[in-house]
Formats: structure tokens, sequence, C-alpha cells
């Protein structure tokens, strides 16, 4: 069986030394205890708001004549507590 030949290396296949600076990331401390209850507060307010509109929402004038976006009302604030939850630390 006939030897295979021997190939040179070559100097330009050797990897490439990465040209950018590294840069540290900027250490933030925990959030304030306000945002916390902010957060939990616009949570409470949505749950409180789909709760009413169940029990009493026929009772409420303002309540009554937004008939079925009490549950876009009420959504919207669990989501957006929700939201507050990435920014957290």
């Amino acid at each position: 069986m006939p030897k295979s030949k021997v190939r040179k290396k070559d100097s330009s296949s050797t990897p490439v030394a990465d040209r950018r600076t590294p840069v540290k990331a900027k250490s933030v401390g925990p959030s304030h205890p306000i945002y916390v209850v902010v957060m939990l507060g616009v949570m409470l307010i949505g749950l409180l708001w789909l709760v009413v509109n169940y029990l009493a929402g026929e009772q409420i004038p303002f309540m009554a004549e937004l008939g079925p976006w009490n549950f876009a009302v009420g959504f919207a604030f669990i989501i957006v507590g929700l939201l507050m939850t990435m920014r957290w630390r």
C-alpha cells in the first residue's frame, strides 16, 4: 500500500485571538423594597378587579358599563405585575 503524502501545516489555519476587549457587567444590586410592594400590589389589584367583577359587577355602574372589558382590565393589571417580576432582583 502506498504511503500518503505528509502535508505541511498551514500557518493561517491557527485560530485568531479575540480582538474584542472584555467589558465588565455592571453589578446591579437588589430591587428597592417599594418595587416589590408595587409589583405585588398591581397583581393583587388585578385579582381583586376580577373577583369584584364576578361578585358585584352588575351593581357597580362603571363596571357594568365596561361589560366584558372588565376581564381585559383585570388581566392587564396581572400581566403588568408579572412583567415587573422579570426586573425584580
